[in-house]
């Protein structure tokens, strides 16, 4: 019986510890950012902006980082809460989580 028990608790332990190594799905807003007119529906990481002016919109539940640069470098132009829209001349990729 005591053997049954530390094989349980042994299995218990090794059970708990594994959920716990275990990388978590990866995180996407959800919800619909728009670029241009162009929707991304759920949208994760960055998107490049290839024409100006240009407008985003974030009908998603995170908030969104207006870039200056492309790949999502340079300063932070707008912090793009949702539910709002920013017109840009300079913008160069909007990032989202």
């Amino acid at each position: 019986m005591k053997r049954r028990t530390a094989t349980t608790l042994g299995a218990l332990a090794a059970a708990a510890v594994l959920a716990l190594t275990v990388p978590s799905s990866a995180y996407a807003a959800e919800g619909v950012l728009i670029i241009n007119g162009g929707e991304y529906k759920d949208p994760s990481g960055c998107y490049s902006i290839t024409w100006y002016p240009s407008s985003v919109t974030n009908h998603t539940d995170a908030i969104a980082e207006v870039h200056s640069g492309p790949k999502c470098t340079g300063l932070v132009e707008e912090l793009l809460y949702p539910g709002k829209t920013h017109h840009s001349e300079t913008a160069g990729s909007v990032f989202i989580l």
